[in-house]
């Protein structure tokens, strides 16, 4: 999911692939595997101790929601002023930043959207067995 932000950044900059953004595609993929990393452990803590699918998604999304934003727009802050330089240099340190900015964010509404909704689909209750209680909002 984040490598379509990366080349959807570099298409909407007109900066062709190159070695350097492909360096950012690695860079990029470490820290959208990070963010699903910590989703998904939350996750299955909170049905460890007990809790349905839909409430440890639903709390686990709750808890690790500034983890990742934060984890993101560390990556996206610190890049900012490599994708916005025109100096000397920069032919080759603004593709990466481009793809891991562009990337990040495509990569963080994702996982906090995504991630949690194909978690319920695929560990929740299935087709003939009782729906888990769903605790009032």
């Amino acid at each position: 999911l984040a490598l379509i932000g990366g080349f959807v950044a570099l298409w909407a900059f007109g900066i062709p692939l190159s070695v350097s953004a492909a360096i950012g595609f690695i860079a990029l993929s470490g820290q959208a595997v990070l963010n699903g990393v910590v989703m998904l452990s939350v996750f299955q803590q909170l049905q460890a101790g007990g809790a349905s699918v839909v409430e440890a998604v639903r709390q686990g999304s709750m808890q690790r929601l500034r983890t990742v934003l934060m984890t993101a727009m560390l990556a996206m802050l610190g890049l900012l002023p490599m994708a916005l330089s025109h100096e000397i240099g920069s032919e080759t340190q603004r593709p990466l930043a481009i793809v891991v900015i562009g990337g990040l964010v495509t990569a963080t509404m994702l996982t906090l959207v995504v991630l949690p909704a194909l978690y319920v689909a695929w560990f929740g209750p299935k087709k003939g067995q009782e729906p888990d209680p769903v605790a009032p909002a």
